[in-house]
């Protein structure tokens, strides 16, 4: 989940800045990256930290007019409002999942 958020979150700025999403996106490419980035805790938590302060930044530079221009995706047009609160919907829901989990567990008593 974690390795996810780095990466997307990075991917994110990018389609917030560029108005566009790669057409060269491999997403069995985007899996190996995940599976290979999850294995390696400092470099996760790093690229983590890096993604994600570039996606604030980039969140920042969009004017309010701006925030109904549509993005083409690979699933469909999607405004920029939408593209913006990608991150904090992905991260959230991955901690809901995390947060789930360790209540079945007994962590949150």
């Amino acid at each position: 989940m974690v390795a996810e958020c780095a990466i997307l979150n990075g991917s994110t700025a990018d389609v917030i800045t560029n108005r566009t999403f790669p057409a060269d996106f491999d997403f069995a490419d985007y899996g190996r990256q995940k599976a290979v980035l999850a294995q390696h805790g400092d470099a996760v938590q790093s690229l983590l930290q890096e993604n994600t302060a570039r996606a604030i930044a980039a969140i920042r530079a969009v004017p309010d007019e701006d925030l109904q221009v549509e993005v083409q995706m690979p699933w469909g047009p999607m405004a920029l409002a939408q593209i913006i609160s990608y991150p904090y919907w992905n991260m959230s829901y991955h901690e809901g999942q995390i947060n789930y989990v360790a209540s079945m567990l007994g962590c949150l008593e």
